[in-house]
């Protein structure tokens, strides 16, 4: 069974994932979707794996999350029903049983082999800080209607839900300013925290299962670097939305580097997540090094 993930583990306290960069779907999924290519692709984040390269460590999904979407919860990563995929029709009839359960298989191994990842990094430095890279739509109405409210909808939105302010606040503020005033051909980029998404569940797990040592900030690029509908992409914003991304890991490592120390005990939480669901076999793991 091939891997629904690419993982890469450097040597720096900085991490960098894309987890709803894949489209690719497994032939017992695909067989039962109603939904063509072209609309997958329109709730996906292409491109976003290209941006995790600020960080030595990647991990970026390979799969569609309409076959399994590794930043929800574990009851909700398998849609069922529109109302789970913004009221689309995903199937052309009930998915079976089988099927999910083999997708949730696939969930509980990323996120077995993301604690692992994630451990090591915690291990060599102490703290780190994740990019949790996504982006969004903002052309709902068709390919020629009106961009959304630019007011309900910035060009960056900040998950921090999740974050504990207290602890990281001093490394998440520094990462936005750092953002904000990267000159984006003349002028800044609106960057504005928790206004469309408060983070999903991968920076939720990461909170639980590292308390006192991770920290993740969701992401979320509106996709005007990209024809939503189409998925032509514009490389020369793109490529500007990686520098703005690259500008800000100096800042970062710096507040990271001014944290207080560790506590002597305080080693990674037992996190959330369910067991491997049990199935013959395993999924094979990408080789990090």
């Amino acid at each position: 069974m091939k891997p629904i993930w690419t993982a890469r583990l450097g040597d720096s306290p900085l991490v960098a994932t894309a987890i709803h960069d894949g489209h690719t779907v497994r032939a017992d999924v695909a067989c039962h979707l109603a939904l063509s290519e072209p609309e997958r692709l329109q709730e996906e984040d292409p491109y976003t794996g290209a941006w995790t390269e600020i960080a030595d460590t990647t991990i970026v999904g390979l799969h569609s999350r309409f076959e399994v979407d590794l930043n929800r919860p574990r009851d909700k990563a398998v849609y069922r029903k529109p109302e789970d995929a913004w009221g689309l029709q995903v199937w052309k009839d009930e998915l079976p049983d089988d099927v999910a359960a083999l997708s949730l298989f696939e969930y509980d191994s990323f996120y077995e082999e993301t604690r692992r990842i994630l451990q090591e990094v915690e291990r060599r430095h102490g703290r780190f800080f994740l990019f949790d890279l996504h982006t969004y739509n903002h052309r709902r109405e068709g390919p020629d209607g009106p961009e959304a409210d630019a007011e309900a909808n910035p060009e960056v939105n900040i998950g921090t839900g999740t974050v504990d302010r207290a602890l990281w606040g001093p490394v998440v503020d520094r990462f936005l300013l750092e953002l904000k005033r990267f000159d984006f051909g003349g002028r800044s980029l609106d960057v504005r925290e928790n206004v469309k998404f408060k983070g999903g569940h991968l920076s939720r797990w990461t909170h639980e299962s590292f308390p006192q040592t991770g920290c993740a900030v969701a992401i979320e690029f509106k996709k005007t670097f990209m024809d939503e509908w189409t998925g032509r992409l514009d490389a020369a914003h793109h490529g500007r939305i990686l520098e703005a991304l690259r500008s800000t890991v100096p800042g970062v490592l710096e507040e990271l580097s001014r944290l207080p120390p560790l506590p002597k005990t305080a080693p990674a939480g037992p996190g959330v997540g369910a067991p491997p669901a049990r199935r013959p076999g395993r999924p094979r793991r990408v080789r990090v090094s």
